[in-house]
């Protein structure tokens, strides 16, 4: 499979593409949601490379103590490397209690889902309420198994974003750029998780796959696979079923769009 020639190169390059949209856009530096994990570790190190301002806010709902514990360490970590940066806790889990106890309580295995998704999308909003007033952008941290594969990412929640710089990036390269960045060891060894559940339960034991094999399906897609092995064919369908599903949030809103002649020009 495609892996990169030069981690470095392409740091670089990144860091470039952040400082030419930043002149474009014409806004005051960064806002970035810093999770623990290494996207969103990628992510500030990039943004925090670039010498503008650069805000960290971490946004703990119910969240377990060693997500918490390397979330702070990263972004002490780069505040003492980079005068541009600066860090923010803010605890939402008395906003997420006050939305689950307004909400009808449904006991059906949805409901969880439906809850996990409201977390993302109640740090979506936190991220623009500090961004707004900071005249900022928010920075997206998906990887492009995520946002482009098999859509693990919330629709308005952690993908609603104004750029993402990481987003053509497959995990393993994301990994690389980590260990490029000198990204704090503990995000380097913990297993990816989107931490919206509350409880130790990783990526992995959500897709069914891990990242490695979903890039994998990513470049055999299209192969017709007689070699495959059991467990091979096993993660095409998994892909292949996330891929399909999650469509709705990987293309553009559809938009109704009426024929010409239901207008009149007079």
């Amino acid at each position: 499979m495609p892996h990169l020639h030069s981690p470095i190169r392409t740091i670089e390059y990144i860091e470039q593409w952040l400082k030419d949209y930043h002149a474009k856009a014409g806004t005051a530096g960064w806002v970035v949601g810093v999770s623990g994990g290494i996207d969103s570790a990628v992510t500030s190190s990039l943004c925090a490379r670039t010498g503008f301002p650069t805000l960290l806010v971490e946004m703990p709902i119910h969240q377990p103590a060693d997500q918490v514990g390397r979330a702070q360490e990263h972004m002490g970590s780069l505040q003492a490397q980079y005068a541009n940066v600066t860090v923010e806790s803010v605890d939402l889990t008395g906003v997420y209690e006050s939305l689950v106890s307004a909400l009808p309580n449904d006991s059906d295995q949805s409901n969880g889902l439906a809850l996990a998704n409201s977390r993302a999308r109640i740090r979506m909003t936190a991220l623009y309420a500090r961004a707004a007033q900071r005249g900022a952008l928010v920075v997206g941290t998906g990887n492009k198994v995520e946002d482009f594969g098999v859509g693990f990412y919330t629709k308005y929640g952690d993908g609603g974003v104004d750029l993402s710089p990481i987003a053509d990036l497959m995990k393993s390269e994301v990994f690389a750029l980590g260990k490029a960045l000198d990204v704090v060891e503990s995000i380097q060894e913990a297993p990816p998780t989107d931490g919206l559940w509350g409880d130790d339960r990783t990526d992995e034991d959500q897709l069914g796959a891990t990242y490695a094999e979903l890039e994998w399906a990513m470049h055999e897609v299209n192969s017709l696979g007689e070699n495959w092995s059991a467990r091979e064919h096993e993660v095409m369908a998994i892909y292949r079923k996330l891929n399909q599903a999650n469509q709705h949030k990987m293309q553009p809103i559809p938009v109704c769009v009426l024929p010409v002649d239901f207008r009149s020009t007079d």
